[in-house]
Formats: structure tokens, sequence, C-alpha cells
């Protein structure tokens, strides 16, 4: 049996357990809270095992295992400033913010994220302007949402589509459309539980992957110390730079840069939301040290896997890295086991973005509906809608994911994530500033984005934020 037909037959077998997944979770689905947090119904919320591990798989999918190897493998050392930036978001979002986040859900039922933003808002404390604020925030919030969500969730197609074409042989077109169409199915059915439960048994899967591969690499390549002493010998000097060469207030500024990414995850609805739905405070804590634990087995094994293919000289390095070495070093049936499942954690992570997208579009927009039926019907259908804007995106606007994923994350976090912090630090800020953070938090990380350059990235990352912490003080209660 060729390897192609193991990898065909994993991935048909693991897509009819997704759907499974869902068809299951349709059952506990009956309103619009239960497709977007799962918090209706008896038993209501996530474990701590479903809420740490989709969590993790919700942040780190194609981006980590194609993205972040790419770039350490390419660039060196350097790409490894983006590994505190993250555990540091892990632990802000998990342990500073989590306690408001999960308390205030239970409290007041909020379905989003952008509900827990505008909860307060115009009831007579803020600015006098009765609802006008908030509704003009949540339209705000919702439209950035779909804005940036639609191009990360075609950078997930694209890295679908381009592991599709390079294990089967397919179009573009062809493979992008197959892993959309397979996603779509089963969170139409089941929304925030099939979404939670698939991303949770990714999870498990990329753990698995990122132990196999990387062990099976470095041994090709004759162990760590070989590894080491093979880069030595053929690297240049830069490549082992945490800062790629620069030095001083420039090396600063480069390291800023990469660490700053990690600022993003305070602000990702598709994160928070996980938060939000764990059942107690005391499995939230269980789950921020799954996740924390699943941080550390992942990201070591991919530094190891992006050394030991620099090293080996892996042709097809860079974001193929990935499923290049596990068909060069794992035998047969284990690659294409390994190649499928990790394919279907990539594809499948859409699922969390898709809920996110479409609940912006559906429920924060402010629409009304006539019945919970009602509601629940326009979420699937603007999940419909997102998914196919999405792919039309991803075949005629291609580009590299890394860069796709960071305009979005860093954007998003920087619009949102001044202002949810600064309430679930307690400070009370008058409506019409929580508004104008929002909108120049993003401003301010979009043009820098478009700006070339080590202090462009610093603004971008840090400015932003900055700017938006800014208008929140200026705005405080007193």
């Amino acid at each position: 049996m060729s390897q192609t037909t193991i990898v065909l037959i994993t991935l048909i077998a693991y897509k009819f357990i997704l759907l499974g997944v869902g068809f299951w979770a349709s059952k506990r689905v009956s309103d619009d809270s239960d497709f977007f947090l799962a918090s209706g119904g008896e038993g209501g919320g996530l474990g701590p095992w479903t809420a740490g591990l989709s969590y993790a798989a919700s942040t780190s999918s194609a981006w980590v295992l194609l993205g972040f190897t790419g770039m350490v493998f390419t660039q060196g050392a350097v790409g490894l400033w983006l590994v505190p930036g993250i555990f540091g978001g892990y632990l802000m979002t998990w342990l500073v913010m989590g306690p408001k986040l999960n308390a205030d859900t239970a409290a007041k039922g909020h379905i989003t994220i952008v509900d827990f933003i505008t909860d307060g808002m115009g009831d007579g404390t803020g600015d006098g302007m009765g609802g006008g604020i908030k509704r003009a925030t949540g339209l705000l919030c919702a439209a950035l949402i779909l804005f940036c969500f639609v191009f990360y969730i075609s950078s997930q197609f694209q890295a679908a589509g381009n592991a599709l074409d390079e294990v089967f042989g397919l179009g573009m077109a062809e493979a992008v459309i197959l892993g959309a169409v397979v996603i779509v199915a089963y969170c139409l059915l089941g929304g925030f539980w099939a979404a939670s439960l698939t991303d949770a048994l990714q999870a498990g899967v990329m753990l698995l992957a990122c132990i196999l591969v990387p062990v099976a690499t470095v041994m090709a390549a004759g162990g760590v110390g070989s590894v080491i002493e093979t880069l030595h010998a053929t690297e240049h000097h830069d490549y082992f730079s945490f800062t790629k060469g620069a030095v001083g207030m420039a090396g600063v500024g480069v390291a800023m840069g990469l660490f700053g990414t990690g600022l993003g995850a305070l602000g990702q609805p598709q994160l928070l939301n996980r938060i939000m739905a764990v059942r107690t405070q005391a499995e939230r804590k269980q789950a921020a040290a799954i996740t924390i634990g699943w941080g550390i087995v992942i990201y070591s094994g991919l530094i190891c896997l992006a050394f030991a293919g620099r090293a080996l000289q892996i042709e097809t390095g860079g974001e193929s890295l990935f499923f290049a070495a596990a068909q060069a070093y794992l035998p047969a049936v284990l690659a294409g086991i390994v190649i499928a499942a990790v394919l279907s954690a990539v594809m499948s992570t859409v699922d969390s973005l898709l809920l996110a997208a479409a609940s912006a579009v559906s429920h924060d927009s402010g629409i009304q509906y006539e019945t919970p039926k009602r509601a629940l019907l326009f979420g699937r259908l603007a999940m419909a809608a997102v998914a196919v804007i999405a792919v039309v995106l991803t075949l005629f606007l291609p580009q590299e994911i890394f860069s796709r994923v960071l305009f979005s994350w860093v954007a998003l976090g920087a619009a949102f994530g001044p202002v949810i912090l600064a309430r679930c630090l307690g400070m009370a800020v008058r409506d019409i500033f929580k508004l104008a953070a929002i909108f120049i938090g993003f401003v301010v990380a979009v043009t820098a984005y478009g700006i070339d350059g080590t202090l462009a990235d610093v603004v971008e990352k840090w400015g932003s934020w900055a700017a938006g912490l800014i208008i929140l003080f200026l705005g405080r209660k007193r």
C-alpha cells in the first residue's frame, strides 16, 4: 500500500469522526447560545480538558506547525522570541483575564466576547447617550472581527490546500473547496460544542505528531550534538543571533516586535470564548495548566525540527518542512497517518474562526430575531457565507500563511485587548472612550503593518496597545 493511499484512508476516517462529533453535538444545540458558546441546557459549559486543549489547538495550528517552524528554519534563533510572547499570552488570558471573563459569563449569560465588552454600556452610568454608543461599539466590533477573520480563515484554507496539493497532487481550487466543505458541514451541525470537541481531539493529534516527527528528524541528523555542530559549521553567525545580527536599539526593536506577537492573544474571540465557557473557576485553572503543558511539548518539538531540518538541508524547507520531514524520516505507514492527521487538524482549526465570524454577523451586529430558532438559523447561514468569502479570497489572493495570520492576530488583539484587559482589571471607563480605544488601536496596528522596518513592527505590536491604553486611562471614571 502506497503512502498516498494510507494518507487518504486515514484522512477519510478522521473526517467521518469529525462529522460524527458534529452530529452528536447537534442534539445539544437548541438556540444561538448553545451554538456559539455551548452554554445552554443541562451539563452546559466545557470541562478543563476540552477547554484547555481546544484553546491550545485554536491558538496553534497552521501558523505554528507550518509558519513558526518555517520561520525558525529560515531565519534561525530570532524566531524563538515568539515563544515567550505566546506563553505570556497564555498566562494573561487564563490567569489574569480569566477570572472576570468566566465569572461574568456565568452571571450574565454572555454569548460572545463583544457581549462582555459592551456590558454596562448605555445603562445610564456612561456618557448620557443611551444605547447609541453601545450599538455603535457592537457594530464596530462585529465589523472588525469579520474583516480580520476572513483573512485568518483564508490562511487556514490556503495551508490545507498547499498540503493536499503536495500529498495528493490536487489542484489548489479542488483542495481548498474539499477541506472547506467538510469543515463547514460538521460546524453547521454542532456549533461550539462540535468545534471544541474536535479541536481537543486535534490538539492530541498535534501533540503526537510534534513528538514523532522532530524525534525522527533529529535522529536522522545524528542527534542534538550533531545538529549543533553542523549548524555552527555551515551557517552564518547571524543565524544564531537573537536579534538577526542587529545591534543596539535596532536589536531591541527586532526582539520586541516578535515578542509582542503574544499580546494578540488578549483580544482573540475564538480563544477567550473557551475561557468564558469553562464551567467553574477551579476548572479554569486546570485548563490553564493543560494549555501550558501542551504548549511546552509542541514548541520544544518544533524548534528541534526546524534546526534539525536546517542541519539536514531539507530542500523543501520553510512552510513545507513538517510534511517533508514526516515523509522523509518516518516509516511509510506512520508518515501517512501523521500527515493525514495533521492535515485534518490544520483544516479543522477553521471551525473556531468560522464560529466567531458568524457570531459577529448574526449576534454582535444587534439584529433582533422573532424566535431563538430563527437566530440559530441566521447564525448558520452567516457561517456558510463567511466560508464562501474566505474560499474566494484564498483562491484569488494567495499570500504567505504566516503574514496573513500575523496581520489578523495583531490587528484584532490591538483593537479588543486593551479594553478587555482594562475591564478585567476593574477599570471603569466612559463608553465613548472604549469605542475610541477599539478604533484607534486597530487603525494604528493596520497602518504600521503596511510600513516596512523594525520601528514600524514595534509600533504595530506595542504602539497600538499603548494608544488604546492611553485613551482608556484618559476616559476612566473618577
